[in-house]
């Protein structure tokens, strides 16, 4: 209520409220929708709503909706015009999942992590080596949804060499769900490729010519890089496992061709391992050799400090300021010292450099 103030009466303070939350519908997270009738995109522009009901209706085709990196709200929109369970709309808002594939009724849910090799010079100025992102698949009876997480996950040139074939396309959904899953585990296979000439330029610096020294953090980044493409790619083997078995959902003749992506994911996984190993082994070697550094620095500090001991010591006692101090008085006995601190240090030094000290 109002209240008095010098001056006169004085409204009562309001509190701000916050703005309402403006939805932006989930057609701005479309990336491409198209409906496929016998292998065949269907000309012009269609939304999913309108796509999924004239395959409902007619019996014929699949629509294939395309997203990138859809909010809650967005997601739920299309949930609810696919008939999409509400755990895997969960999964598919909230990023960092790991691969899998979860069934519900005749939907299959399919988790892949895609990465991508980040271009760098040299490993000693590189901050990343792989970068990851992610693409969830729902694939049912007529209807495939794709949604990306990440700015390297483009599916487009896919759609395109697909359409280019459309006896492929012919086959229906699962078709899309091997392409994906086959382009994404042929990214893995190009990955490695690049990883290992990286591996081989730290291995050449370790174990290769002799340096003052050497930096060992490009082996820390680029163990920490296979570690992370190793989580990406390791648990993918489930998956797969149950689409080249005897699943219902996938035909006869797309579960032969899991199995083609399954052996090179299996050759993926042994470069991987591959490469984890040679990397624990060259930091091994690159901490053993820093070690050495070290000990070498200590080895030359110490050698300097014994050698500055001499003079420093005979110092110290000729300037306790005793009167009866030998040859004190005389007028050669300064000369003497210095000629016998020089003697003594060049000896000290003649030996350290004849141990490799020095």
């Amino acid at each position: 209520m109002p209240h008095l103030r010098a001056g006169g009466l004085v409204p009562p303070r309001r509190e701000k409220r916050p703005l309402p939350r403006i939805p932006i519908p989930a057609a701005r997270a479309v990336v491409d929708c198209a409906l496929y009738v016998d292998g065949q995109r269907q000309p012009g522009r269609i939304s999913y709503t309108a796509a999924f009901d004239q395959v409902r209706s007619s019996g014929e085709g699949f629509v294939w909706l395309g997203l990138h990196s859809p909010d809650a709200e967005q997601m739920q929109g299309v949930a609810e015009v696919f008939g999409l369970h509400e755990l895997v709309v969960e999964d598919a808002v909230h990023a960092h999942q790991r691969p899998k594939l979860e069934i519900y009724d005749d939907t299959q849910f399919l988790v892949l992590r895609t990465v991508k090799y980040v271009e760098h010079e040299s490993m000693e100025q590189a901050s990343e080596v792989v970068e990851t992102g992610e693409i969830m698949i729902f694939c049912g009876p007529d209807f495939v949804i794709t949604v990306r997480h990440g700015d390297h996950t483009h599916l487009s040139g896919l759609r395109r060499r697909l359409e280019a074939r459309p006896e492929r396309l012919a086959q229906g959904p699962t078709a899309v769900l091997h392409a994906i899953s086959d382009l994404v585990v042929d990214s893995y296979l190009a990955v490695t490729d690049r990883m290992e000439s990286d591996i081989m330029a730290i291995e050449s610096a370790v174990f290769g010519a002799q340096k003052r020294w050497l930096n060992i953090d490009p082996v820390y980044l680029l163990k920490r890089e296979v570690l992370e493409l190793r989580r990406a790619v390791t648990p993918l083997t489930g998956p797969l496992a149950r689409l080249t078995a005897n699943n219902p959902l996938v035909p006869k003749e797309i579960r032969r061709h899991f199995r083609d992506v399954a052996d090179h994911l299996t050759t993926v996984i042994d470069r991987v391992v591959e490469y984890d190993e040679v990397l624990t082994s060259i930091l091994g070697a690159a901490a053993a050799k820093v070690g050495l550094q070290q000990n070498t620095d200590m080895r030359k500090i110490s050698s300097w400090v014994a050698i500055g001991a001499v003079p420093t010591m005979v110092a110290g006692i000729y300037g306790m300021n005793f009167d009866y101090m030998p040859e004190l008085h005389q007028h050669w006995g300064y000369p003497v010292v210095i000629v016998c601190m020089v003697i003594a240090c060049s000896g000290l030094w003649a030996v350290f450099r004849h141990h490799h000290w020095l």
